[in-house]
């Protein structure tokens, strides 16, 4: 990838810009070390620094971690490296643990994603400035020195949880690194307790609206599964039929959202995490969104109202389509309380020792259970629980139905296939669940209406998409701007015209 000039790149480490974190590294050839731009330590001579666009290219070059300002916290911005969708793709599966294990082949791996290993190293050489394996073994990395420094886990389930094939290979790629063991680098004054949960920090690059997207998720929070409880978010989560729940936090102070899991196996940790940080929106880099946004006369006055205002994701791509499908035509008030329905006869039990919230109780449904079951039991249209049912066989299908492929268009495309989803719906799904950040509904009526309102004449569908020219590729976000101006309650109405 391309990075600014070296002599911008150092003015932003001798200034500690924190703009530039998560977006450059620093190598420093007199120590072996390579740094976050905002690193505390003192600044190295000009001619003893190299800068990277991704911490694995950084270790790619032989460098180590700094333990001082600790390159596993910065916010995690490569996915905006570039415009390759493919290597956002790729990223994704990587972050999930997708390359971790010894049956897991980079050939495999790039057939999953529809082309060559040779392309797909090219592509990630160009954008990350690093090889796939690379990429996944700095996260691997990473990964086991944020739980040793934020956790009391043992480091066997370090290891695992970091997806190294063996406790062996664990300590020697952390001896090989750091020239200590991996208990080195645990702080001597940590306390001894054993945590029942697993408590880490995420950071975000700010300006972050943490009570837009709570109001958000509190509008459309399911009974027995989500619930906003003050600050906080909770709710319960399944990952490759294994249960537990999860709490999020914000901790402004430390830029950081703070996540606690209580999850039976360890080895899906950095699944839960990759999935935190799509709901919450963590990997924006917000203030180029921001500016771009604000050139239009329209949307200026709503970002500088709401600057840091996220588009929220959701947890499981199926539980949004079904969402979305629930949705279809009544308010959000209505929607969730059939989805609250929904769990109530077909989500399974949580065990109350995995329960972070005494009113959290079930799992949403699986696609499994869904295209199963003999009937789903609500009292709606006859084509929207056809829909429901499609839905799930096409998830079942199809595993990678809910993840990136292609432009936003073939996205949209693919998903207007299924029997009973339309194209607000097709375009909901994709901006929530497949992560598309230039989706755009424009025939929700929340959308329209909070148009209208800041234009002074009506607007209409075809208006609103010509209009929405000028915001790509971020048509998500102006969207979201225009649903919160709305009314956070209203924001992403589900009331629509199809």
């Amino acid at each position: 990838m391309e990075l600014p000039d070296r002599e911008v790149c150092y003015r932003a480490l001798q200034s500690r810009d924190s703009r530039f974190d998560g977006l450059i590294f620093v190598g420093v050839s007199s120590t072996g070390i390579y740094c976050r731009p905002v690193c505390p330590a003192r600044t190295a001579k000009f001619e003893n620094c190299s800068f990277f666009g991704s911490a694995a290219a950084a270790q790619d070059a032989g460098f180590r971690p700094c333990l001082r300002c600790r390159p596993e916290t910065a916010p995690d911005l490569a996915s905006w490296r570039g415009t390759s969708n493919t290597v956002s793709r790729a990223l994704a599966l990587i972050a999930e643990g997708t390359l971790d294990g010894d049956g897991n082949s980079v050939d495999r791996f790039a057939e999953r994603l529809g082309l060559g290993e040779r392309q797909l190293r090219r592509l990630f050489l160009q954008h990350l400035g690093a090889s796939p394996i690379s990429v996944a073994q700095t996260r691997r990395v990473l990964f086991a020195k944020q739980l040793i420094h934020e956790t009391r886990m043992p480091m066997t389930e370090v290891a695992i949880a970091a997806g190294f094939g063996s406790l062996r290979r664990f300590n020697e790629t952390f001896r090989e690194l750091f020239h200590r063991p991996p208990s080195a680098l645990r702080r001597k004054n940590s306390a001894k307790h054993e945590e029942k949960d697993v408590t880490l920090r995420l950071r975000y690059r700010p300006p972050y609206d943490w009570d837009c997207m709570l109001e958000f998720l509190r509008a459309r929070a399911i009974s027995g599964v989500e619930i906003v409880d003050g600050g906080r978010y909770l709710r319960t989560v399944e990952v490759d039929g294994k249960i537990g729940s999860i709490e999020v936090t914000h901790l402004p102070d430390r830029q950081s959202l703070g996540v606690s899991i209580r999850f039976s196996d360890v080895r899906l940790l950095p699944s839960i995490v990759a999935r935190v940080r799509r709901l919450f929106d963590l990997g924006a880099d917000i203030e180029t969104i921001d500016d771009h946004l604000s050139g239009d006369p329209v949307l200026a006055p709503l970002v500088a109202q709401r600057p840091g205002l996220r588009a929220p994701g959701g947890w499981d791509g199926f539980e949004i389509a079904v969402r979305a499908i629930l949705g279809q035509q009544i308010s959000v008030i209505a929607a969730r309380r059939l989805a609250g329905q929904l769990v109530a006869l077909h989500g399974r039990s949580v065990a109350k020792s995995f329960l972070i919230h005494p009113e959290l109780s079930h799992v949403f449904p699986t696609a499994k259970q869904l295209a199963s079951a003999s009937s789903i039991g609500l009292a709606m249209p006859a084509a929207r629980l056809t829909s429901l049912k499609s839905v799930a066989e096409a998830s079942l299908a199809d595993p990678n139905l809910f993840r990136p492929f292609g432009s936003i268009e073939e996205t949209v495309t693919r998903l207007r296939t299924i029997r009973g989803i339309g194209e607000w719906t097709a375009q909901y799904i994709a901006l929530r669940a497949i992560r598309e950040m230039d989706a755009f509904p424009a025939t929700d009526i929340g959308l329209l209406r909070c148009a209208t309102s800041t234009n002074g004449k009506k607007v209409t569908p075809a208006n609103l998409l010509n209009r929405a020219e000028s915001w790509r590729p971020w048509r998500a976000y102006a969207a979201q701007h225009l649903w919160a101006a709305g009314g956070n309650a209203a924001a992403g109405h589900s009331r629509v015209t199809t």
